[in-house]
């Protein structure tokens, strides 16, 4: 017998502001890796970008912008980029 639980979501006003924030900035890790690997396929002679590269660029973004990108968890970002 297979169970589902439905779990609701209370956040205090803090956790929906950081929750904004966290979407906010995964939404702008995902259509940075997005429209890197559409300018590499249109403007490299149609050369494809792989989830492997954008993962390794992870660590220099992450360092570059300390106070966006680089407070959230690296797998979460991770799971980001490989979507």
């Amino acid at each position: 017998m297979i169970r589902a639980y439905k779990f609701l979501m209370r956040p205090t006003a803090g956790q929906a502001q950081a929750l904004s924030e966290m979407l906010r900035d995964h939404c702008s890790l995902y259509n940075g890796a997005l429209q890197e690997r559409r300018d590499a396929f249109r403007h490299v002679s149609r050369t494809s970008i792989k989830y492997g590269v954008q993962s390794a660029q992870l660590k220099e973004i992450r360092a570059f912008d300390p106070e966006r990108q680089g407070r959230w968890s690296f797998s979460s970002q991770q799971a980001t980029l490989r979507r």
